[in-house]
């Protein structure tokens, strides 16, 4: 197992599989359920890591699955122990009863009996109420153990979605850089040599003019589509001029965006916070474009105790926030899995014919 988190470690993915293999059947084979558990855990992250999600969440399963067995036999062991303990304990009493009721037959026979009844009574009562109790004990212990199957599931869902985010993010950076210093300036390129072949032979074909415009219109294009992919303002200038723009492009005869922040334009954060939030802050928008209807939205940004606070308000048809969350887009569970993941929450208030006010707060700093 060792050998296995060692190999993780330095990357050595091949390494680090086989002896996460071979710790799960020395753990099978020697009926080790704690080794076993924490092998299939770590194995778990380890198939996260290296993008083998299905067979992640077979050895989360197999880890909770032990878990719950080694949690039960616990319970059951513990009950026994109880059990044993009442049975003494009601050993000594029916001791002492007898006694007392030695002594004091000849003159307590109806008490006696009285007492005996009110003794079976008070036992029955015990009886049922310790199997009400232990009904509930185990259905809570059960209810326990499925939230916490839940957990896992939701847990490896967020890591999952954030993956993939991450995945697109990343890929997004690279076509970004790629269009515009390769294809981009191949085109630029291209368009010179034209020009000035022509201009140096005096050459004034309608075929040689028409190929420059096209050469010209196509890096126009591909140019636009690297800055939507990576816009120029949010690496050169930062989020807050990215913001901004972002409002200034949005807004039209139909809708007006409106920008406030007490934040100075040219404060920056490290380049992947800025690019999440940003990409966060345009689904949102896009969003109101889409759905709202809305003639006005104002977005507001405050940066106060390391926590960046953003809001976002609009004066749209609006919706029942309560039906919504249950039938919410893929879109939004996106936004709530990176914000969570950058230890961020979201909270979003509508009602229908009410507008949209929704606030994001995100630490500026990485919390531990």
């Amino acid at each position: 197992m060792l050998n296995a988190m060692y190999y993780n470690y330095i990357n050595d993915n091949e390494k680090a599989n086989f002896y996460f293999s071979r710790a799960k059947e020395l753990g099978q084979k020697g009926n080790e359920k704690s080794d076993l558990s924490f092998a299939c855990q770590e194995y778990s992250k380890f198939l996260v890591k290296i993008g083998k999600y299905k067979e992640a969440y077979e050895n989360l399963a197999i880890y909770s699955k032990i878990n719950d067995e080694l949690y039960n036999e616990e319970i059951l062991t513990t009950v026994n122990a109880a059990g044993i303990n009442l049975e003494l304990d009601e050993t000594k009493r029916d001791l002492k009863r007898v006694e007392t009721g030695y002594k004091q037959k000849q003159f307590l026979l109806q008490a006696r009996a009285s007492k005996k009844q009110k003794i079976l009574l008070i036992i029955i009562g015990l009886c049922i109420l310790t199997a009400i109790l232990l009904y509930f004990f185990f259905q809570n212990s059960k209810l326990k153990q499925k939230n916490k199957f839940n957990k896992i599931q939701s847990q490896l869902q967020k890591k999952i979605i954030n993956a993939t985010i991450d995945g697109q993010e990343l890929e997004r950076k690279k076509i970004a850089a790629f269009l515009h210093d390769n294809i981009s300036a191949k085109l630029s390129s291209a368009g010179l040599h034209l020009f000035a072949f022509s201009a140096t032979k005096n050459i004034e074909a309608e075929e040689i003019t028409k190929a420059t415009l096209i050469l010209k219109d196509v890096h126009d294009e591909i140019r636009n589509l690297s800055h939507e992919l990576l816009p120029t303002l949010l690496a050169k200038f930062g989020l807050f001029y990215a913001i901004q723009d972002l409002c200034e492009k949005n807004s039209n005869a139909i809708t007006q965006f409106e920008y406030s922040s007490n934040v100075d334009l040219t404060k920056r954060y490290n380049e992947d916070y800025e690019t999440k939030i940003y990409f966060i802050i345009t689904e949102l928008f896009n969003n109101i474009v889409k759905h709202s209807q809305a003639s006005k939205v104002k977005i507001g940004l405050i940066d106060e105790k390391e926590e960046l606070i953003i809001t976002i308000e609009d004066n749209g048809v609006g919706f029942a926030t309560n039906r919504f969350k249950k039938n919410e887009g893929f879109g939004l569970t996106q936004i709530r899995a990176r914000i969570s993941n950058m230890k961020g929450n979201i909270t979003i208030n509508s009602s229908p014919n009410s507008g949209t006010f929704v606030q994001i707060k995100i630490p500026t700093k990485e919390k531990n």
